[in-house]
């Protein structure tokens, strides 16, 4: 092919001009290289210094490069490389979050106390039948009395010590008992007896001498039995709690009373009493009012009631000046406070009652106080 006519006639190139443009086109080419090769082996060195040999976290696959120590091209050309290798934030290690302890359980829930047997509770059976165990108040005295030492004879229970008998046997009698034999009583074994002064009604809140109340007081003194007195209380205020007081002291004046003077309210059975919706407080300043009239005019006051009225329906702490008479049918009372009388049965035989007797044991002879 021939060439153009004006191509033919520019002025040609020497050859070691051609050589010299190779030449410095090879050497700019070269640095580059260099640069690059310089560049890449510092950053595979750090990034070796802070990812794990096997890929890091993850199991991700580890960056090699091969080659000669000098960064020749061969050590390119050997670089694998992955997406991972551009993840700059691989170069700060993972911290290892543990999982979350489950909290221990606390003493208490390590070990269930059983109330029947920690010491620190009593059980209250209310009158519908249900159970409560109630914990013990570290701050009222306690009674101390070794029921070991309890004999029961003839149905009448007496307390030993040292062989020697300490307790006093007595009943308790109203018009419920009908008439009462105190001589019988007497030789049977019962060395005193807490008679019935009167009531208020749990209805109409009317007071009501006992019935039977002045002939009990005269044969029972006649037959040489110590004597107490008890009023059935519905007050439902702190006046007609010392109204109740003040009608036994009038009734009382005029005989000899060696025992105690007790307040007794209780909850009536399969009916609604005035008293029902009395609080706990407002209970407890009932009997205190009464309990302070009595000991005002100088005979001995003493608080009525079964277990659960005497924890559960007033406020013992209020009332710890005065003597307490527990109602708990049974061999051994289990009431963990301090009491000096107990109604140990209202259900037994003795010569002198005709019918069901109410017994009771006296751990103080009121007589000599």
């Amino acid at each position: 092919m021939k060439l153009p006519e004006e191509y033919e006639e520019q002025p040609k190139m020497s050859a070691s001009a051609i050589y010299m443009i190779i030449g410095v086109s090879l050497f700019v080419v070269a640095i580059l290289v260099i640069v690059l090769v310089s560049n890449s082996m510092e950053n595979s060195s750090g990034k070796s210094a802070q990812k794990p040999a096997l890929g890091g976290t993850g199991g991700k696959p580890a960056v090699t490069v091969s080659g000669n120590s000098s960064g020749s091209m061969g050590a390119v050309a050997d670089k694998k490389l992955t997406p991972e290798d551009f993840d700059f934030w691989d170069m700060y290690p993972e911290e290892k979050k543990e999982a979350p302890k489950e909290s221990e359980p606390s003493k208490r829930e390590e070990v269930t106390e059983d109330p029947s047997t920690d010491g620190k509770h009593t059980l209250i059976t209310y009158t519908d039948g249900k159970e409560e165990w109630v914990l013990i108040s570290p701050y009222l005295p306690k009674n101390e009395y070794d029921f070991t030492k309890l004999v029961c004879q003839s149905n009448l229970m007496k307390y030993y010590e040292d062989g020697k008998k300490i307790s006093y046997v007595g009943t308790d009698v109203s018009k419920y008992q009908d008439y009462v034999d105190f001589g019988k009583l007497k030789k049977a074994g019962v060395e005193f007896v807490m008679i019935r002064v009167g009531s208020r009604g749990y209805g109409s809140g009317q007071l009501m001498l006992d019935d039977y109340f002045a002939d009990n007081l005269k044969r029972a003194t006649d037959a040489g039995l110590n004597v107490g007195v008890y009023f059935y209380s519905q007050a439902v205020s702190e006046a007609e709690a010392v109204e109740e007081a003040n009608t036994v002291l009038a009734n009382v004046k005029d005989h000899k009373i060696s025992y105690p003077v007790a307040f007794d309210m209780e909850t009536v059975q399969n009916d609604t009493a005035r008293i029902d919706g009395l609080s706990r407080e407002q209970r407890t300043k009932i009997a205190k009012s009464f309990l302070d009239t009595v000991k005002n005019a100088g005979y001995k006051p003493m608080i009525y009631g079964n277990k659960e009225w005497l924890i559960k329906n007033i406020d013992l702490s209020k009332l710890t000046a005065y003597d307490v008479w527990l109602s708990q049918p049974g061999d051994v009372p289990d009431y963990p406070y301090k009491f000096s009388m107990w109604q140990y049965s209202s259900t037994a035989a003795i010569d002198g009652i005709a019918g069901y007797a109410n017994l009771n044991i006296s751990f103080i002879d009121y007589s000599e106080k």
